[in-house]
C-alpha cells in the first residue's frame, strides 16, 4: 500500500509574510511538518507542492521532494484540493507511484506529537474510511453568533445551560492531519468524502499559525511539550 504525504506551501501570505518559512523554534515553519512526516513509519514519500523557489529550497534542505505548482493553482483563491490533485497526478505519472492513501499535512499546524500521524493512518485503515480529519475536543467553548444585531447561542441553549459535562461532546477540526483516498478527491473535489473518521488530539494541538501573534504560542508548546528535541529528528 503506497501512502505519501503532500504538504501544500505556496508563497505569499497576507497575514504573515513568508509564513511557511518563517523561523519557528529554531527552524523554518515548513521544516517541522516535513520532519514529522519523514519520522512517520506509515509514510513512504514526502512531497511539498509550491510555487515559490525559497520554499522549494527549504523543502529540499529538510528532505522533502518538491513539486512545482502552476501559477493558476497558486493564487489567493486557489484551493488546497486543487494543489493536491495536481501533485497527486505528478506523483502517479512522473514518479510512477500508484497512490493508495494521501496524507495532507498543513505546515501552519505543526503541533504534532511523535506518533500522531501513524495513529491517524492506523485509524483511517482500521475503520475503512475514505477520509479522516484530526480534531480536538471543545470541552468548554460556548459559541455565540451575532446576526442582524441579534445574539444567538449556537452550540448550547443559554436558557438551559445545564452542567458542562452533560453537554454532547463537540470537536474542532484543527487542520493538522487530513487523510483520504485519491478517488475521494477525484469524485467529491474535496478532502472529505462519504465515510469520515477522526483522530482526536489534545486541546493544545488546536493552535495554528496565521499571524505573527501565534508564533510565541506555538514556540511555547514546542518547548513545554519537548516536541523539538524529542519528537522530531532531522
Amino acid at each position: 500500500m503506497h501512502t505519501v504525504a503532500i504538504i501544500p506551501a505556496r508563497g505569499g501570505s497576507k497575514g504573515l509574510q513568508n509564513k511557511n518559512i518563517y523561523p519557528v523554534a529554531g527552524r523554518p515553519l515548513l521544516a517541522w511538518t516535513i520532519l514529522q512526516a519523514l519520522a512517520s513509519t506509515s509514510i513512504e514519500r514526502v512531497f511539498v507542492t509550491t510555487d515559490d523557489q525559497a520554499i522549494a529550497s527549504v523543502a529540499k534542505e529538510y528532505g522533502a521532494e518538491v513539486i512545482v505548482r502552476p501559477a493558476e493553482l497558486s493564487g489567493d483563491k486557489a484551493t488546497s484540493e486543487s494543489a493536491i490533485l495536481h501533485a497527486a497526478g505528478v506523483i502517479e505519472q512522473d514518479y510512477h507511484i500508484p497512490l493508495d492513501i494521501i496524507v495532507f499535512l498543513q505546515a501552519t499546524s505543526p503541533l504534532r506529537k511523535s506518533g500522531d500521524i501513524d495513529r491517524a493512518v492506523d485509524i483511517f485503515i482500521r475503520e475503512g474510511a475514505d477520509s479522516l480529519i484530526s480534531v480536538t475536543k471543545a470541552d468548554d467553548l460556548t459559541i455565540w453568533e451575532s446576526k442582524e444585531g441579534e445574539w444567538k447561542s449556537l452550540n448550547f441553549d443559554y436558557r438551559n445551560r445545564g452542567m458542562r459535562q452533560d453537554r454532547p461532546a463537540q470537536f474542532i477540526e484543527n487542520g493538522s492531519i487530513y487523510i483520504f483516498k485519491p478517488e475521494t478527491l477525484h469524485v467529491f473535489g474535496n478532502r472529505i468524502g462519504e465515510k469520515l473518521s477522526a483522530c482526536e488530539m489534545e486541546f493544545w494541538q488546536t493552535w495554528e499559525i496565521d499571524t505573527i501573534e501565534e508564533i510565541d504560542l506555538i514556540e511555547y508548546y514546542f518547548n513545554k511539550k519537548n516536541l523539538a528535541p524529542q519528537d522530531v529528528n532531522q
